[in-house]
């Protein structure tokens, strides 16, 4: 008996040890379980709403820059409203026809005309996202509509080259691979190629335009707009992605290299559809559609 003694005592701590590691493995199951909450919580928000905007029409005007002044700009490419020129004023907006879906969005956007070979090329695909990025949760939460007859200019067409200062990027559809650069880039055969520029979001709360046509608006310091443009605006992004790839060196903009590209906004969404669609998709933070619903 004294022999045995040793005996049953290791099968019991045998039988111990095998139901320890057991209830360790249910144990871990739970632990593994709960580390996994918290990473489908992290699943990411977009507080966005869109227009689809085909182009429209091309002219050496300028309604922003040179009012009333045909012939003087270099040429651009308009999408959105069809009946812009050098002339167009607010009430034209809102008396025209448009290329966006939605049809209610008839503001107009434009951009210098891209040339490849010194032929113009125009942009298969082009989208304006509307944003609550950029800027904390709780001035997004607070974000107010663009108002009526706001006027934008973002980038700078008078650039020499690219700098910190440039704020268009250039990149390839579906080859991430080559990466955005502030110049044109070489795509490959079968890809586009992608330009992308941010508006100003900040708004000084009083003026639809200035004589420089930039300083009432200002970009988000410190993920807040700062205390000269308290007013947060959804973020305009413009996206255009144009049929041509390949050597770089064949392209140009009407304003000269890729780092001068800039767009131009004229505001004329109804203002009952914007204010819906910044209620009920920018400050909820809720991707929303051309329809201005979650999609």
């Amino acid at each position: 008996m004294e022999r045995a003694a040793p005996l049953h005592a290791l099968r019991r701590r045998l039988r111990f040890v095998t139901l320890l590691g057991a209830l360790l493995a249910l144990l871990g199951g739970y632990a593994v379980i709960e580390r996994a909450e918290p990473a489908e919580a992290r699943i990411v928000r977009v507080a966005e709403f869109l227009a689809d905007c085909p182009y429209s029409h091309r002219l050496p005007d300028d309604p922003i820059i040179y009012p009333g002044l045909p012939g003087a700009s270099h040429m651009h490419s308009f999408f959105g409203a069809t009946t812009t020129n050098a002339y167009t004023n607010l009430a034209d907006l809102l008396n025209s026809n448009t290329t966006c879906n939605p049809r209610v969005d008839v503001s107009s956007y434009w951009v210098p005309t891209l040339y490849a070979d010194n032929v113009p090329v125009e942009p298969a695909i082009v989208t304006f996202y509307y944003l609550g990025e950029g800027v904390r949760s709780d001035i997004v939460a607070n974000t107010q509509p663009l108002p009526l007859g706001l006027r934008i200019v973002a980038g700078n067409a008078r650039a020499t080259g690219p700098d910190s200062t440039t704020i268009s990027r250039w990149s390839c559809l579906h080859a991430g691979h080559v990466g955005a650069s502030k110049d044109f880039v070489n795509c490959p055969s079968g890809t586009m190629l992608e330009s992308y520029l941010d508006f100003p979001q900040c708004w000084n709360g009083r003026d639809l335009d200035s004589p420089d046509h930039k300083s009432h608006m200002a970009y988000p310091v410190n993920q807040a707009c700062p205390p000269t443009h308290p007013v947060a605006v959804p973020k305009l992004r413009q996206v255009l992605r144009y049929p041509v790839s390949g050597d770089p060196a064949r392209f140009r903009l009407a304003s000269g290299g890729g780092f001068t590209m800039h767009g131009d906004f004229f505001n004329a969404w109804p203002e009952a559809e914007m204010l819906r669609r910044v209620q009920d998709c920018i400050r909820p933070v809720i991707k929303c559609g051309a329809d201005g619903r979650s999609s």
